[in-house]
């Protein structure tokens, strides 16, 4: 069949190199299309429900909103995991399903069960389901500014004024965006018309605050009289009443007495001011400021989304369209991390390819050779990318990785066929036989090692695409591109390479056997080591073997770790405060914070957003801030900084703030590891049980042995209590006495103290709400509320102190939930040291000195998570992936020795590794496991080129002796060949530093450390022990 495939290409050889160039160019076009990110995506599949309820306290949230929503929830198809947050006046709860739900059917899901049960929430409570994004999706970030803003402090009304635009002119330009899921408008003051009550003058004219109320409300409306026929025309009727601006709402009236009217002008103060406001941004720490966040669609291709926005962006500025000369001023643009990502890799690939280029030309010395296997090289990775436009496999630093180390594989088959073809012609040059059928006879003979070989390769790496979860997301699509990648080389190898082998070689002059002067010189000293093991084979035996064992010994230092994190070039120094603290404070404070983060060396700006922004599935506090903190490009840090030392400076300044807890992270594995495990620390330790206090308790307990361990930092204990409330208690005795009901205190509190919206004031498209409140004097202080007077049905007021028990008290700030159970959490992040380690001693640590009640439990979770799921995974799929190689083998020898003899290789191939990690300081991380899998593919390869070729000379009737010696000699320069390719391929990423480098560094290390010993160890061993394993009975 191979014979067919070759011989078919070699007759229809035009054909063969049109269809190349064709394809080439299809390639190119495939390449200039693919979705482009940073990292894969890898957020599970998840649906938010955000439930405002204003004013009410954690608990009441939790019993009114949360428990009846997860009740109805429970029982989803495909519900993996359902966690919430209760926090005043906020409830958010998170359903993750599994890979294979639609996230679109999970949303249907998800309404359907929400239109059930929405009937039984309490009045003014509407769930509404959050963005369809995911963790990467918060792909540009701006704020409104004008050319002389300068660094002066804005003034109440131009933040008002910003908002406005913001809201009603920016979000819908931008909005409209495909690929655009929502814009999160943050900061300044949302525009409201108030009217504001003196209950003094209610009192005198017999009004209670619900009259004005009810009046305003009533007020403001158009309504449709019908038709009316005239003649041959007709008029719609229509009544005009609605409210225009603040003279309307002023003429409103509200009783009429002895005749004259009383206006809503007698009794209340009606004028412009704003909500109660939820966050603020701050800039640079000079200032208050105005923007928002937009939120990219979940499986959007975020380079696209981004050039979009900005092209908008650019048409908004240019074309002036905002009011005021505001302009839209970006400070996070997802889009140069993703081009600094890619520039990372593609920058590898090309040195890649050169130095690749430069190794063939010294070992074949010969440039035609060269050229022919720079052709595979040029055609697999163009073919690749259109496979991956078909599969929707995003380019990104994995899957682009994947191909960088796939370069130094791609190019084998073809360097392998080459290489024999040069040989054949040079030893057929004199018989005169015709190239065409000396190069079919050179491509057949090398064909069935190759293709066993590369499929080896390829097995390899299958078991990687059914890994799960989080890691599963970073790794299959880099097994993916790999496995194509390498298919197509086979392809190419068996078809275009002989092709192109007609076309360009020449026979040598000499016979093919001439070695390079590199080559030449290896090979004499490579002989001179074979003879003496040959000759001396216990010794080299055990010398490799000790050499195994030796290394099987560094094992248990090797720490073990996750993914290593990558570097975004963008910091989030996040601030958390007590909990009862004020907004206007935490700004304050936070105005502070970014003024000392600004001081920082290689700081180029910082914007942070203190508390939320108006859409609902954001559930910060007023005592939490995300800065985003953007930093100037290396080449203006100081000497020798990485930003390591960056976000240590940062810590050092921050210091300065009292009771703050600061956690150091980036914009996106910070929004990934807080949307894929509701935590956002390397391990988190989840405490569940049912009495706050009780779980309080015990969080500070191991808080406190955590942070006794070597490598703890950023310890975070989530602030679940220290929230003080004014609770006004009613008394039922003295109500019933006025003859009032608890509606009657409750609507008076929401109305005169809370602000109440009576109505909605339209100014053209835009509506602003109408509210009716007390003025601030009559609300600021706790006096100021017991002496509030209410009114009962027949006239007799009270003060609401005499109807109600007023009180100060401590309760909860936000309870959190996972699965229908109460739980807290301990978050720490660990430095210079490995995750496994730490969290072993922890675990140990926890289990000794901490007796937990009855009916509460610990969960171990966070990055920890991940790496144990991970690497149990790996645990199965390591012996799965040996005994398929190993099979392989037996199929291709048909012989269970041989196939032994090769899969000896293996441990040889990890001595290299092993020690690679250990001199590095390296952890034994999901990525280097992956090295290992690529490495022992390729030291497979090796094997079976030289054991095939030693056994078709044993068949040949050489003595074993001897054909061991020549095989080894001929087949030397391909193996050293094969091993310096993929070596090389790798070389340029232990050298790179952008971002995500950090992920492929384990992996090149290991690569490249393995194939150092184990090309030796096959070249030497391998022969040696050959005769072991050899069969007799060929003599007979």
């Amino acid at each position: 069949m191979i014979e067919s495939l070759v011989r078919a290409a070699l007759k229809q050889r035009l054909i063969v190199a049109v269809i190349a160039t064709v394809l080439f160019f299809f390639g190119l076009n495939a390449a200039q299309k693919l979705s482009v990110d940073a990292f894969p995506d890898v957020t599970n599949v998840q649906v938010q429900i955000a439930t405002e309820a204003p004013g009410r306290s954690p608990e009441e949230v939790e019993r009114f909103a949360t428990v009846p929503l997860e009740v109805a929830m429970t029982g989803l198809p495909g519900l993996e995991e359902m966690r919430s947050l209760n926090k005043p006046g906020l409830s958010l709860i998170t359903l993750v399903f599994n890979d294979k739900t639609d996230v679109y059917f999970a949303r249907q899901l998800v309404m359907e069960r929400l239109l059930e049960v929405g009937s039984r929430l309490p009045v003014g409570i509407t769930p509404v389901l959050g963005p369809v994004s995911t963790g990467l999706g918060e792909v540009y970030q701006y704020t409104l500014e004008r050319a002389d803003d300068g660094d002066r402090a804005l003034s109440e009304d131009e933040l008002m004024k910003r908002r406005i635009a913001q809201d009603w002119v920016v979000r819908p330009l931008l909005r409209s965006i495909p690929g655009v899921a929502e814009i999160n408008s943050q900061g300044g003051y949302a525009k409201q018309y108030q009217v504001l009550v003196n209950p003094d003058k209610l009192r005198h004219f017999g009004l209670s605050v619900g009259d004005v109320y009810q009046a305003v409300g009533r007020n403001n409306a158009n309504a449709g009289g019908g038709v009316l026929p005239q003649y041959a025309e007709q008029y719609l009727i229509r009544g005009v009443g609605l409210i225009r601006d603040l003279e309307d709402l002023r003429a409103i009236v509200l009783k009429e007495k002895e005749g004259v009217p009383v206006y809503v002008r007698d009794v209340a103060d009606v004028q412009i001011g704003h909500d109660v406001r939820q966050g603020a941004v701050i800039k640079n720490g000079t200032t208050e400021a105005v923007g928002g966040v937009v939120m990219m669609i979940a499986g959007g291709n975020a380079k696209e989304v981004v050039s979009r926005i900005k092209t908008r962006v650019e048409e908004i500025n240019r074309k002036g369209m905002l009011p005021d000369g505001l302009k839209i001023a970006p400070y996070y643009d997802r889009s140069e991390l993703v081009d600094a990502a890619l520039w990372t890799v593609t920058k590898v690939l090309l040195e890649g390819v050169a130095l690749v280029v430069i190794v063939l030309f010294l070992f074949l010395g010969d440039v035609r050779s060269s050229l022919i296997v720079v052709a595979t090289l040029v055609l697999t990775p163009l073919l690749t990318f259109m496979a991956m436009n078909k599969l929707g496999i995003s380019a990104n630093l994995m899957s682009l990785g994947g191909l960088a180390i796939a370069i130094g594989l791609m190019v084998d088959g073809s360097v392998v066929v080459v290489e024999n073809a040069f040989l054949q012609l040079g030893r057929h040059a004199k018989s005169g036989e015709s190239q065409l059928r000396v190069i079919l006879r050179a491509v057949v003979e090398v064909a069935t090692p190759v293709i066993f070989g590369v499929g080896i390769i390829i097995l390899v790496f299958l078991p990687l695409m059914t890994l799960q979860g989080m890691e599963g997301k970073m790794f299959a699509p880099l097994a993916y591109t790999i496995a194509i990648a390498l298919a197509i080389s086979l392809v190419l190898s068996m078809t275009l390479t002989p092709v192109m082998t007609t076309y360009l070689l020449k026979p040598p002059a000499h016979d093919g056997d001439h070695d390079t002067r590199l080559i030449a010189a290896m090979k004499q000293r490579y002989l001179k080591m074979l003879h003496w093991a040959l000759g001396n084979e216990r010794k080299t035996v055990i010398l490799a073997v000790g050499a195994f064992v030796l290394t099987i010994g560094t094992l248990p230092f090797l720490g073990t770790a996750f993914i290593p994190e990558m570097k975004e070039g963008s910091v989030v120094p996040g601030i958390n405060r007590v909990p009862n603290i004020s907004l206007d404070e935490s700004i304050k404070m936070e105005m502070d914070a970014m003024r000392l983060v600004m001081q920082v060396p290689g700081v180029k700006s910082a914007v942070s957003g203190v508390g939320r922004g108006e859409s609902p599935a954001d559930p910060q506090g007023p005592n939490e801030s995300t800065p985003i903190v953007s930093l100037k490009p290396r080449s203006e840090w100081p000497p020798g900084w990485t930003q390591e030392d960056i976000q240590d400076a940062m810590r050092e300044k921050l210091k300065v703030l009292p009771g703050v807890q600061v956690v150091m992270a980036q914009p996106i594995s910070d929004r990934v590891d807080e949307m894929v495990t509701g935590v956002r620390s390397d391990i988190a330790v989840k405490v569940f049980g049912d009495d706050l206090d009780q779980l309080r308790k015990i969080a500070g307990q191991i808080g406190k042995v955590a942070q006794t361990l070597q490598g703890a930092q950023d310890l975070r204990i989530e602030r679940i209590s220290g929230q003080q409330y004014l609770s006004i208690d009613i008394d039922r005795q003295a109500i019933a006495r006025l003859g009032l009901n608890v509606s009657d205190v409750n609507d008076l509190l929401e109305t005169a103290v809370g602000g109440k919206v009576a109505t909605e004031i339209f100014e053209g498209e835009r509506r602003f709400p109408g509210v009716v409140r007390l003025p601030e004097s009559f609300r600021n202080n706790v006096e100021a509320i017991s002496n509030i007077l209410i009114t009962s049905r027949t006239g007799a007021q009270a003060r609401l102190a005499d109807v109600a028990k007023i009180s100060v008290m401590d309760g909860p700030a936000q309870i959190s939930r996972e699965l229908g159970k109460r739980r807290i959490v301990v978050g720490v992040n660990v430095k210079d040291r490995d995750l496994g380690s730490f969290v072993a001693e922890l675990q140990q640590k926890v289990d000794g000195q901490i007796k937990l009640p009855e009916g509460y439990y610990l969960e171990w979770g966070g990055q920890f998570q991940n790496m144990e799921r991970a690497l149990g995974h790996l645990k199965i799929i390591i012996p799965i992936t040996i005994a398929a190689i190993f099979f392989l083998l037996f199929l291709l020898f048909n012989s269970l020795r041989f196939a032994t003899l090769i899969i000896t290789v293996l441990p040889f191939a990890s001595i290299g590794g092993i020690i690679g990690l250990f001199v590095s300081g390296e952890y034994l991380s999901v990525p280097a496991s992956v090295g290992f899998i690529a490495l022992w593919g390729i030291a497979v390869l090796n094997g079976v080129v030289l054991v095939s070729y030693i056994r078709g000379l044993r068949e040949a009737g050489r003595s074993v002796r001897d054909a061991v010696v020549e095989g080894a000699t001929l087949r030397f320069r391909p193996v050293m060949m094969t091993a310096t390719v993929a070596m090389l391929g790798l070389i340029p990423f232990l050298f790179s530093s952008g971002p995500g480098s950090e992920v492929q560094r384990p992996l090149a290390i290991v690569v490249i450390g393995g194939l150092i010993t184990c090309t030796l160890l096959t070249l030497l061993v391998l022969p040696t022990i050959y005769r072991w394993f050899d069969e007799e009975e060929v003599e007979a």
